[in-house]
Order: structure tokens, then sequence, then C-alpha cells
């Protein structure tokens, strides 16, 4: 998941979900120090604003559910289908606690956050909750079948989650940002210069 444009090239290392990018010419170490969190729904571009910042900061993107997909060997609706849900959220709560401590950019699962073990290892970090809308996170997930929590009443469906998760977002999340009416691009521009500004 790379931007078109980039001065840095991604490559896939099997294993781990993750994405190594070369530095870009307008890397900035005092923004990396340490993993940058991306927390938020189903459609609001965790892995798309994740790979395109990792780039850009020339830091290593890790996918939690791209790792996830590589330890079990089949994909996320296969889990739920042969393991059931809570051996895919006991398989995501120990795959993000081996790669929270990690530097670079990390994009945790949706549903990462209904496990107190990990809101509480996100204590601490740099965590970015991407915030998305019924309507935007309705337009970009669309019929989605590879979510599996979404099968059926993808509406009706989106309206529960988001409505049981935003309070805990909020709770891990140390920035906000309202992407349904901004760019992937313009998400990574406004990371990038609040981080500037701190530093």
């Amino acid at each position: 998941m790379t931007s078109e444009g980039s001065n840095a090239q991604a490559t896939s290392n099997e294993g781990s979900g993750l994405r190594q990018a070369q530095p870009a010419s307008d890397m900035r170490p005092e923004l990396v120090e340490g993993p940058i969190v991306l927390v938020g729904a189903p459609g609001s571009g965790k892995s798309t604003v994740g790979a395109m910042l990792a780039e850009r900061l020339g830091v290593t993107f890790r996918d939690v559910d791209a790792a996830i997909v590589e330890r079990a060997g089949k994909s996320i609706p296969e889990i739920f289908t042969d393991d059931g849900e809570a051996a895919f959220r006991a398989l995501e709560e120990r795959i993000t606690a081996e790669l929270l401590p990690l530097p670079g950019v990390l994009s945790l699962g949706g549903g990462a956050v209904l496990s107190a073990v990990t809101r509480s290892a996100l204590r601490g970090h740099r965590v970015i909750w991407l915030k998305v809308g019924l309507g935007q996170s309705l337009k970009r997930v669309g019929l989605d079948t590879a979510r599996p929590l979404l099968l059926g009443n993808v509406r009706g469906r989106l309206r529960k989650l988001l409505s049981e998760r935003a309070a805990l977002y909020r709770e891990v999340g140390t920035e906000v940002i309202d992407t349904d009416n901004t760019t992937p691009a313009e998400i990574v521009e406004t990371i990038m210069n609040t981080h500037a500004t701190e530093h």
C-alpha cells in the first residue's frame, strides 16, 4: 500500500505484516521515537495512511491484520469461520503485543481496542485515532465481504460498531483526526505537521 509519486519505495516482508520503506528525503527522525499507532473503525484509512506515513518517514510499516493472516496462514474471514471470533481476538491481542514495542508505524485492527490488555498496553504510546462517520465508513467499506463482522446488514452493523467502539478509541487516542472529508495524503501531512510543531 504505497502512495504514487512517493520518493520512498516499500518492500514486503513476510511473517510480520510489515513493509520496510527506504528513507525519504524529508525524513524527520524526531517524529518517530517509538511507534506511531493508528486506530479506528473500518473505512477510517488506517492501512492506507499508515503505509503512506511510513514512506514519508522512512520507517517500517506494520499492519496487525496482515500479520494475523500471515501467522494463521488463512484469511480473517476463514479464521472467524473455522476458529471463531474469540480465537481471532486472542491472536490479535498476542500479535499486537508483539508488534507494539517495535519502532515505526503500526496499524491496529479495528476491534483491537476491545481488549483491555491492549488498551492498557497502549498507554504511553503515541496513538492517533482516525475518526470516521457512518456515511464515509459505509462508502469506503461498501459491501466488503472480507470483513466478517459486517456481513448482512452492513449499515446497521457499522452503526452499532461505531457506537460501541467510539469510547474505546477515545480512551486510547492521544490525538484525533477526522477523516470524513480528508484524503490520506492530507492526513499524513496533518500528522507530520503536528509532530513537527511538538518537537
